[in-house]
């Protein structure tokens, strides 16, 4: 038969009250006397699972990661780290997916606080909203106040919060992508950007309009994408209709990259001999695609393990920024005709 509170409190040898303060967490209890409980609470095993016992343990064994769409390759493979280090350390991560809602992520924030997870990793860009930054330095406050491990992963902690982010270099990573596609002689380069007012899409925007500026140049065209694939493509079709004469085409991910060359493929556009293409990130997929995908690449994998350690409560977090990398392929060469009149 389950053990009740009447039998922890007798067997700690203190009143019902007191075990309900040490559960709820609410009531200063006596450092002594709440040992005591503890002891009481693991040795009847009382509420073997459930919030009682992430109570009780004033932390639970789960991990909240929040991600913007987990069908992207770029979100699932952070998941899938972040899962596999929680998983190292006998934990349970839970994937939040906000499909890219601003409004689900604080109603994922304010979930997982509700539960009392031992820590909380919040991936991707953030919304550049001041609302949006506000409630959510107002819940990321109270998630380290009440002891829950914050990490930002890929994104910069909003105003008056300090919580460690393992943060890559996208600004950089830009810079040095479009002045790769500069040094083979291209000038008229169009960009497909990211969702507009988040700060991924504005640090990279920044690093290629740099990039561009040092050569006295800006975008021959900038369209904006939702970092989808089809967004890609149809940012392509669109570059097609009204810029004749663009030569090189540089994405602000891979997958909107991938986009754009499927569009210029079905409409008789050779990637490269004709128009340029690069991305970012370096998902799997890039060495696949015909030609392979120039990109930018995200350490991933060292990103997210460090992330997740540091949520789990086994590792603090320095912070500072990951170094990206260019990596050179075959979608990018040297000028050819460029996107037909249409």
């Amino acid at each position: 038969m389950p053990a009740k509170l009447d039998d922890v409190a007798r067997l700690a040898g203190v009143s019902p009250a007191t075990v309900s303060r040490v559960l709820n967490g609410n009531y200063p209890v006596a450092a002594q006397t709440r040992v005591k409980v503890l002891d009481a609470l693991r040795e009847l095993d009382y509420v073997v699972n459930g919030p009682a016992r992430a109570l009780a343990a004033a932390t639970s064994d789960v991990i909240g990661v929040i991600v913007n769409d987990v069908s992207d390759p770029f979100f699932g493979i952070q998941a899938r780290g972040l899962q596999r280090e929680a998983a190292d350390a006998d934990l349970l991560a839970i994937i939040c997916n906000t499909a890219g809602s601003p409004a689900d992520e604080l109603k994922y924030l304010g979930m997982l606080l509700r539960q009392r997870v031992r820590g909380i990793v919040l991936t991707g860009g953030a919304p550049e909203d001041p609302r949006h930054q506000t409630a959510t330095a107002r819940l990321l406050a109270q998630a380290t106040a009440a002891g829950t491990h914050v990490v930002l992963c890929g994104r910069p902690a909003p105003p008056g919060v300090d919580v460690p982010s393992v943060s890559f270099d996208n600004e950089a990573g830009a810079r040095a992508l479009a002045r790769h596609v500069l040094s083979l002689g291209h000038e008229r380069i169009a960009y497909v950007a990211g969702p507009p007012a988040n700060t991924t899409t504005t640090a990279r925007h920044d690093g290629f309009r740099a990039a561009l500026a040092e050569h006295g140049l800006d975008a021959a065209a900038t369209v904006h994408g939702d970092f989808s694939r089809h967004s890609g493509f149809e940012a392509a079709v669109g570059l097609l209709r009204g810029h004749p004469g663009v030569t090189a085409i540089v994405a602000a991910n891979d997958l909107m990259a991938l986009g754009v060359v499927a569009a210029l493929r079905r409409h008789g556009v050779d990637v490269p001999g004709e128009v340029s293409v690069a991305g970012f990130d370096d998902l799997p997929a890039c060495v696949d695609v015909v030609p392979a995908l120039t990109t930018v690449r995200i350490p991933f994998e060292r990103g997210v393990r460090a992330a997740g350690r540091a949520a789990g409560g086994r590792d603090r977090l320095a912070g500072g920024w990951i170094e990206v990398e260019l990596i050179v392929r075959d979608s990018v060469a040297r000028p050819g005709r460029g996107l037909p009149a249409r």
